[in-house]
């Protein structure tokens, strides 16, 4: 998948600077420019897209001078602007949330917040892309099936915001992410067993929950005695 072109529409500098600075440093993005105000966002998105070198992702304020990030994303779409949105804002009123996502936000990011949160909430997103346009999923056949799409959606959310279900332990999913994180093939439910000492039942069930919450990617290991199991490979988020 080519590298995602990102907007970054913030009217503070240095929150702007900062946020460009981000995209940068990620794999996967590139700075397609900034805006200051709502204005200038559009009058950018319409450039991009008549140059052919549209925008796919704009970050985007809702607090700016002249107009209001749901104005904006709604003059988007009237405009068949397509780019998908991350709101970064301090905004935490329930109704704005609730408006953002009828509009088609995808992200919602509360300032203020790290590095390491921006940089989660974009490999989520990321990942959602890479699932949908992957050539093997069933979007490349005659469409998507049910679990592409769970799949695809559920990567845009980190495993921190899904509850983990009961009999599952939060120092123990660190530990089965740390090893597949390390592993440069990938690892079935008795791989993890034997590495971590814990039952093939109790494996499976961290690994599923992993693959359900989309960090890793599942699929059937096939030349081995018996029936097919599953292997799963760290996806990088």
């Amino acid at each position: 998948m080519s590298e995602i072109r990102v907007l970054v529409v913030e009217d503070e500098p240095v929150a702007s600077a900062a946020h460009a600075a981000y995209v940068g440093r990620l794999e996967g993005f590139t700075l397609a420019g900034t805006a200051p105000d709502g204005q200038s966002a559009l009058r950018l998105l319409s450039d991009f897209a008549a140059s052919g070198k549209p925008v796919e992702l704009v970050l985007l304020d809702m607090n700016l001078p002249d107009l209001h990030g749901l104005d904006i994303a709604r003059r988007m779409r009237a405009a068949g602007i397509l780019a998908d949105i991350i709101a970064i804002t301090a905004v935490r009123e329930v109704a704005i949330v609730r408006s953002a996502v009828a509009i088609g936000v995808v992200q919602y990011l509360i300032k203020p917040f790290t590095y390491a949160t921006f940089a989660d909430k974009l490999a989520s997103y990321r990942l959602f892309r890479q699932q949908l346009a992957s050539p093997g999923s069933g979007s490349a056949r005659t469409g998507a099936s049910q679990s592409d799409v769970d799949q695809a959606f559920a990567s845009l959310r980190a495993p921190s915001e899904m509850p983990l279900p009961k009999g599952l332990s939060v120092s123990t999913l660190e530990s089965v992410q740390e090893f597949l994180k390390g592993q440069s093939d990938a690892a079935s439910a008795t791989e993890v067993m034997d590495a971590l000492g814990m039952s093939r039942v109790t494996a499976r069930r961290y690994l599923e929950y992993l693959a359900d919450a989309g960090t890793v990617s599942r699929s059937p290991r096939y030349g081995t005695p018996g029936r097919p199991e599953n292997e799963y490979r760290w996806s990088g988020r």
